[in-house]
């Protein structure tokens, strides 16, 4: 299930993709089908192995070729290890909100990025998230560890984006028919697995995803923009004078070239 819309992301076969915490890696998935070259960085160190399964399991089914898997590496977004301007496109979905420094994150994010170059970040959307705090003080931090930490209001995300010298292109909402589920599961304690009625709306969800259902997405469409659970932001790193446009090669922010069945990925600090 993507949150970012990749028609919104310049990839091309030379283009050198970060996905900052990446998850079990579907944003980075996707990049390496478009043929980007990734990079996914994730805290976590389950998050991190699936993620290099996976891509080898890709690699090995002719999904995607390996040579778009540049790396996995687990790393902290708020100490990058990269050099600056060393990607093409940077994105980093449902993260922000866990992080307690975020203005560090997105300093890191931006440096990171090349001049001209893309920058996509999805959170929480404010109204739909603000619901979810009211009805249980069990679906966000301190209750439930690394948990949200933050609302953000959509004027609020924009403003610490432009802080970091990117300027906002576009925005919009994502998921509309995963509030009314958050929030029947907050309703009913979000640590309850047996509830019946939330059993259904989840098995309704999977079975979009993998059916792709046309009464669901149509839903899905009209809902989104006005309770999307998602709230995305599509920027551009603002060229300072002087500067060029193009990215630190790749070997100097790797050590080697890493391909989906290495186990490790050495990854140079600055």
């Amino acid at each position: 299930m993507l949150t970012l819309r990749f028609d919104e992301l310049p990839i091309t076969e030379r283009t050198l993709f970060l996905d900052a915490g990446a998850g079990f890696g579907r944003h980075a998935f996707e990049a390496a089908r478009r043929g980007a070259q990734v990079v996914a960085l994730d805290y976590g160190d389950a998050e991190v192995t699936a993620t290099r399964a996976t891509f080898a399991a890709m690699a090995f089914a002719g999904e995607v070729d390996e040579s778009r898997f540049v790396g996995c590496i687990r790393g902290d977004a708020t100490r990058l290890p990269f050099a600056d301007g060393a990607f093409d496109v940077v994105v980093t979905s449902e993260v922000l909100e866990h992080i307690h420094d975020d203005d560090a994150a997105l300093r890191e994010l931006s440096r990171v990025l090349i001049p001209g170059g893309t920058f996509a970040a999805t959170v929480p959307s404010w109204f739909p998230e603000r619901i979810n705090w009211m009805l249980s003080d069990e679906y966000h931090a301190p209750f439930v560890e690394g948990g949200h930490v933050r609302i953000y209001p959509a004027r609020q995300l924009r403003r610490k984006i432009a802080r970091n010298g990117l300027r906002t292109l576009r925005s919009h909402r994502a998921h509309g028919l995963h509030s009314p589920y958050w929030w029947l599961r907050c309703a009913v304690g979000p640590q309850r697995d047996d509830h019946r009625l939330v059993n259904r709306y989840k098995k309704l969800l999977e079975r979009d995803i993998i059916e792709g259902l046309r009464s669901t997405r149509i839903a899905d469409r009209l809902l989104s923009p006005l309770i999307g659970k998602s709230y995305v932001v599509y920027a551009t790193k603002l060229r300072a004078p002087g500067t060029t446009t193009g990215r630190t090669d790749v070997s100097r922010h790797t050590d080697s070239r890493s391909h989906p069945s290495t186990s490790t990925t050495t990854v140079a600090a600055q």
